[in-house]
């Protein structure tokens, strides 16, 4: 037992007179897709007003830290891929893009009764491999809900990744 640590150490005191060690270690990759509902599903997010919205989201969101890599909806609900930072979690943003967004919203009168988001969100991890059609998916939420409801979307996506267990 004492040769072999005096081993380790001769081998561990090598590497570490040989090794580059960076000061900046932490690389991440935590891709989310998540979805929100406007409070009761009413169509608050008429044509006229989603992309003015999304775009509010998206400023919001780039002077919060806050990586959206696409986002899109329909008249009840928005979608968006987020790429999580190293010190940040999905709680807190969404907390930050739902609740200043509603607050936006209001304060500008875009609609004509108190908007509110559903207080409760959908999200998930995914991986790079799910990046592309992911992405594709969001842009295409116009067309993908003239054919299929949000109800039917939300039991689709809890069923995939089996979020009712």
């Amino acid at each position: 037992m004492q040769k072999s640590l005096s081993i380790n150490i001769k081998y561990l005191s090598l590497y570490l007179s040989n090794a580059v060690i960076s000061n900046n270690m932490s690389h991440t990759r935590i891709l989310v897709h998540s979805v929100w509902t406007t409070k009761k599903r009413i169509p608050y997010l008429s044509d006229q007003i989603r992309d003015t919205v999304i775009s509010h989201i998206c400023e919001n969101a780039k002077s919060k830290n806050i990586y959206i890599n696409h986002i899109n909806g329909y008249y009840e609900h928005l979608h968006a891929l987020i790429s999580l930072g190293r010190d940040q979690d999905i709680a807190d943003i969404m907390q930050k893009i739902k609740g200043e967004s509603s607050f936006w919203i209001n304060k500008n009168k875009l609609t004509q009764l108190k908007f509110e988001w559903q207080d409760d969100y959908y999200a998930v991890s995914i991986g790079i491999n799910q990046l592309d059609s992911l992405k594709e998916y969001i842009r295409h939420q116009v067309q993908h809900h003239q054919k299929v409801t949000l109800h039917d979307e939300l039991d689709e996506l809890i069923e995939e990744y089996g979020l009712d267990n």
